[in-house]
């Protein structure tokens, strides 16, 4: 099983931040994604992300609002992301000086390239999207 995770801070407050990255309902088409569709609504929603030609189809496993934390797991091992068993988690913490830090972290079996190419895939994952967060909330 390997391990991913992205530590990163965002200059911006802990509700801020969760607004954005706590969203399970918040990607948008542009970048890498073709298209978004989401079934359902809280714990158990579905997202089904095209890109690269297929489809990522991602449940959201648990959402702790009080907690800043939420859970989510891949659920079809034919994505066009080189990973199975997928799942990850996002814990966000406040630093006590209206900044955030975001914990990203995902475990899976690597599908197809070498482990430290999956690892590679997941973190730029992660980091494309605290930087997205950080581009909306920095000032």
């Amino acid at each position: 099983m390997a391990t991913a995770q992205v530590v990163k801070k965002i200059a911006a407050p802990l509700s801020a931040v969760w607004a954005q990255l706590g969203n399970f309902a918040g990607i948008r088409v542009g970048g890498a994604v073709e298209s978004v569709r989401y079934e359902g609504e809280g714990e158990g929603m579905v997202r089904t992300i095209g890109m690269g030609g297929g489809e990522v189809v991602e449940r959201l496993d648990t959402h702790d609002e009080a907690g800043r934390r939420f859970s989510y797991s891949i659920l079809n091992d034919d994505s066009p992301l080189p990973f199975t068993g997928y799942s990850a988690s996002v814990q966000l913490g406040d630093n006590g000086d209206d900044s955030t830090t975001v914990i990203w972290t995902g475990t899976f079996e690597p599908r197809g390239v070498p482990e430290a190419d999956a690892i590679n895939v997941a973190t730029g994952i992660y980091a494309g999207a605290i930087k997205g967060a950080r581009a909306a909330l920095e000032k």
